[in-house]
């Protein structure tokens, strides 16, 4: 009898051997499960307090003085007069930027202003202009012109 009690302890110390070795196994694949979800990231939500800005003064209402009110600035005549004294006019008036054109057709470029006269001027006299609405159409003093 004790050769079947042995070989029963042995059977049983090779059957509680592989269920050790069983339960390795799974305790090896549950430690890989959970080294997955313990390295995946965790999201974390933080709560801040809302600031509220206070609300700004109301301003007083604009009042309009007559300084404030743009009164239009008007075309002064300028024909006949030299290129240089209509643009000064004009500035003088309150619009700083005319321009002027060579009235012969020939394209050319107005590099001495005193050296030219106005023959026509668009828009006609009396009429409100901004920057850049008077344009000068002029011809060299020496050449012929209505003037």
């Amino acid at each position: 009898m004790r050769s079947i009690g042995v070989a029963a302890a042995v059977g049983l110390v090779g059957i509680v051997s592989a269920c050790s070795s069983a339960e390795d196994t799974t305790a090896a694949s549950d430690t890989t499960s959970v080294a997955s979800t313990t390295v995946a990231p965790t999201t974390t939500t933080t709560t801040r307090p809302v600031v509220v800005a206070p609300e700004p003064a109301q301003a007083p209402p604009a009042v309009v003085t007559p300084e404030a009110v743009a009164v239009p600035v008007l075309m002064p005549p300028v024909v006949c007069m030299n290129l240089q004294a209509a643009q000064n006019l004009i500035q003088d008036a309150g619009v700083f930027f005319s321009r002027s054109e060579d009235a012969s057709g020939a394209g050319r470029m107005q590099v001495n202003d005193s050296n030219w006269i106005v023959v026509d001027q668009t828009p006609a006299v009396g009429m409100p202009i901004e920057e850049g609405d008077a344009v000068l159409s002029v011809v060299k003093l020496s050449e012929p012109n209505n003037c």
